[in-house]
């Protein structure tokens, strides 16, 4: 391919270098520390009454929805497999149709909303702040190692995607034209994405349950925690469903 360097960068910049680290390792290390935020500061803002709690668990549900929607958006159009090869940034080809023509990493940008949002749910300014802000660093090297491999394995065919396609923002012009091209896979959506929304639902589930304790008690908040288990082991029973009917071969994404 014209303009295709080397894919080898033996002295990459140290964003790229802790992007490849968190590449790997990110499956391990982002739940960790997601769960340690979330669990290790109590939920709230000090002095804050229910109302605004309230609030924010609105704001911050309608973020998660938004972020979720959005990857479902982007896996239903056009799939992107972002596991790498040998837990290592890889790619055979360089997508660039579907929301991939409207922003260069539109999983990521969900990710982030999904994240984000969950802390605005918990509701700490600290973990809304240092936990939002660290996993914004995170994914900021992420991309930046991948960048540097796709740049280095697709040349020109890159560098001409990047200057006309947002990194981070949604490029709305256009957008109607793409999604009236695009059949929505919506079977693809639930075999790929039911365990990352059933993750996100679960652990909303958790902070709110952790802020009903820290507000009323163990023994005051047993009603809402009874509640709480109850949309738990709801959420448990459909993903085992369809992980049963993924696993017997009664829901294939080319059916539809």
């Amino acid at each position: 391919m014209s303009g295709r360097a080397s894919t080898v960068n033996d002295n990459p910049p140290a964003l790229v270098r802790y992007g490849n680290f968190l590449f790997k390792w990110r499956n391990t290390l982002f739940p960790v520390i997601m769960i340690g935020f979330l669990v290790g500061i109590a939920p709230g803002v000090p002095g804050a009454g229910r109302a605004a709690s309230l609030w924010s668990d609105f704001l911050g549900l309608a973020i998660v929805l938004g972020g979720a929607a959005l990857r479902g958006l982007v896996v239903g159009m056009e799939y992107i497999k972002r596991g790498g090869l040998n837990k290592k940034v890889y790619a055979n080809d360089l997508v660039t149709g579907g929301m991939f023509a409207h922003c260069r990493n539109p999983l990521y940008v969900g990710n982030l909303m999904i994240v984000f949002g969950t802390f605005v749910i918990h509701g700490s300014p600290w973990v809304v702040l240092v936990g939002g802000g660290y996993f914004v660093i995170s994914y900021i090297a992420i991309v930046a190692a991948e960048e540097s491999f796709l740049r280095g394995k697709f040349g020109t065919q890159y560098d001409a995607y990047c200057a006309a396609t947002p990194r981070w923002g949604i490029r709305l012009g256009g957008i109607g034209r793409t999604l009236e091209g695009y059949a929505f896979n919506w079977r693809r959506v639930v075999i790929k994405e039911y365990t990352t929304d059933a993750t996100a639902a679960l652990t909303i589930l958790l902070v709110l349950g952790y802020e009903q304790i820290v507000r009323h008690g163990a023994g005051g908040a047993l009603l809402q925690l009874e509640i709480i288990a109850g949309a738990a082991i709801t959420i448990g029973l459909v993903t085992l469903a369809i992980r049963t009917l993924k696993k017997r071969g009664r829901l294939r994404e080319d059916e539809g």
